[in-house]
């Protein structure tokens, strides 16, 4: 259960980033009050899946997932562009955290 509650921390991770963009510096009150709610699911499914999981290992799956999904919904919703070597880098997250799961 603690594994799904960290992959449920990091979708909320990219929910609060992407919200943020919405924001506009917290001045917008229904895109504010989203992402607080976003930020807030994040903590608490990181704080459930702690409760199990090492630390070190569970927060650098959370963030993660948080940056590489977050770079892929930039790209999908923002139309933000990246580079041969971004991709590559983006890859290397993504192989980072598949190789924390399996070796852990």
């Amino acid at each position: 259960m603690s594994w799904a509650y960290l992959f449920i921390a990091g979708l909320c991770e990219i929910w609060w980033a992407v919200g943020l963009k919405f924001t506009e510096g917290f001045t917008k009150l229904v895109p504010s009050v989203v992402t607080i709610v976003g930020m807030i699911a994040s903590f608490y499914f990181l704080s459930g899946a702690v409760k199990t999981l090492p630390l070190g290992i569970a927060y650098a799956i959370w963030t993660g997932i948080g940056s590489a999904g977050t770079i892929v919904a930039s790209v999908l919703l923002f139309g933000d562009e990246l580079t041969l070597g971004q991709i590559g880098c983006l890859v290397m997250i993504v192989g980072g955290i598949v190789g924390l799961k399996l070796l852990g």
